[in-house]
């Protein structure tokens, strides 16, 4: 009777359920043929009369400044510079400025320019991918608002190409099977990764694991159940890409184990702008009086940026003993937003705390050739994020002459600061005790056995050049272009 029974309403839920697939393909279908109708109607053709070929990044924070904008103006350039009937088009949410200003910061920022004008489109619901929105399950709620943003990018702009260069992969899917584009992505960090895993599995506290869930092991069990549910929905996403790039070997082993792509995988070193920073004169130290500091990344939790002033606070504390140069230590980084602004006021904060305010200088958002003359005038470049997925500040400190202090994880560890011809480039460190008893090791050298580090150092960058970045990102994309 049982069976009967279960085979009497299983029956009909099969059928209902087939109906339903039926409904939602014809239904996805629609969405389609109305999307590619839609994008008729919006392009138009060029002088030639030939309609171009539209290539969209989707970038909701292109004018932020930082290493992965450094990115997407080089790949519009390259592309540029490589394709005539092509229209470059941006997705942003940056709409405090004009496409003009965003070109202009960008030449003023990275000494980038553009060949040919760029399309912006700008979106009106880039709130949806804000992490203040979401402060349970974020990476969830984010991800979740990037294909809400995406929907709003599509109707807006339909490309024949799309390419995700800031990391949100769920927007793929969208593209590909509603949008019909061919999608590519650069990925500068997988959103989630094995590390992450073992964070919480190790119930270990840190800026993106609460303490309040490390101390309850039933906390910590359901976020690794959410996290491991959330890694595979990210595989499946990230999957449907046609061609993805990976900016380190750190990244490519996790984007490899995840998304298990291999075929369409290559590592595409970001661009370092490394001949303007060798042009700099590599000279021996004039100075023995004061000994600079320097620090370039943007004023986010994971570059702990606080781990650098405790680590300068322990070296100061320790040099005051003997009669040493001064030192100061220089923080340069760009600024977003007011949860940036916040965060820098606690540094100065900290600083205080430490009694090292009048050592420790912010410069923030400055103009690049203002950062040239600081990099130049340093000993040391100090980087300290945990798992750094490349680290162009690491290769800027180091093209431009400085001795480099970064962490000993990451795509420092794995491909910047390696061993270049059997001599050294640089240190690796890995807590406050690590970073200052290094600097003060470094600051200990002689002038000459500086000097011998930071040529080394200088001679292994080639590889991250912008001529590198451009000859292996129109290698990897030109599947997209067939």
């Amino acid at each position: 009777a049982c069976c009967r029974l279960l085979c009497s309403l299983l029956i009909p839920a099969l059928f209902l359920s087939g109906i339903l697939c039926v409904c939602l393909v014809i239904l996805l279908w629609g969405i389609r043929l109305w999307i590619q109708q839609r994008k008729k109607q919006l392009t138009c053709t060029g002088q030639d009369g030939k309609r171009p070929l539209l290539v969209a990044f989707f970038h909701p924070y292109c004018n932020a400044g930082g290493g992965g904008e450094r990115v997407l103006w080089c790949a519009i350039r390259t592309l540029q510079k490589k394709y005539r009937n092509v229209t470059c088009v941006v997705y942003t949410g940056d709409r405090d400025a004009t496409g003009e200003e965003i070109v202009e910061g960008a030449f003023r920022r990275f000494n980038i320019k553009l060949t040919h004008p760029v399309k912006f489109v700008f979106l009106e619901k880039r709130y949806l991918v804000k992490a203040s929105l979401y402060p349970h399950f974020t990476l969830l709620g984010q991800s979740l608002g990037s294909v809400f943003l995406a929907w709003e990018a599509l109707l807006k702009c339909v490309p024949d190409i799309y390419i995700d260069s800031m990391g949100y992969a769920f927007t793929l899917p969208l593209f590909k099977y509603l949008g019909g584009c061919r999608v590519g992505c650069y990925v500068h960090y997988p959103t989630i990764s094995t590390d992450m895993l073992s964070v919480v599995r190790n119930q270990d506290t840190r800026f993106n694991n609460a303490a309040f869930i490390t101390n309850n092991p039933l906390f910590s069990k359901f976020k690794l159940v959410y996290y491991y549910f959330f890694a595979f929905m990210y595989g499946i996403v990230g999957s449907c890409s046609d061609v993805i790039m990976v900016n380190s070997s750190w990244t490519l082993n996790h984007i490899l184990s995840l998304w298990r792509a291999g075929d369409r995988t290559s590592i595409v070193y970001p661009p370092c702008d490394v001949q303007t920073f060798l042009d700099i004169p590599l000279e021996e130290e004039k100075s023995t009086i004061e000994y600079s500091i320097v620090s370039v990344s943007q004023f986010r939790p994971e570059k702990d940026h606080p781990l650098q002033i405790r680590a300068f606070a322990k070296l100061l504390k320790e040099k005051r003993l003997g009669q040493q140069p001064s030192l100061k230590l220089i923080l340069i980084g760009g600024s977003r937003n007011q949860q940036d602004e916040k965060r820098v006021n606690n540094l100065k904060h900290l600083c205080e705390e430490l009694g090292v305010s009048n050592n420790v200088t912010f410069r923030i958002n400055i103009p690049f050739e203002e950062l040239k003359r600081h990099l130049a005038e340093a000993t040391i470049g100090l980087h300290t994020m945990w798992n750094e997925h490349f680290g162009i500040g690491v290769v800027e400190c180091m093209a431009a002459g400085t001795v480099i202090l970064a962490h000993n994880s990451g795509g420092p560890k794995l491909d910047i600061v390696v061993p270049y011809e059997g001599h050294r480039t640089g240190f690796l460190a890995e807590n406050e005790d690590n970073y200052a008893e290094t600097m003060a090791y470094i600051l200990s050298l002689s002038a000459e056995k500086r000097l011998e580090i930071r040529e080394n150092a200088r001679r292994s960058v080639h590889r991250f050049s912008d001529q590198h970045f451009e000859e292996t990102f129109l290698l990897s994309v030109e599947p997209l272009f067939k």
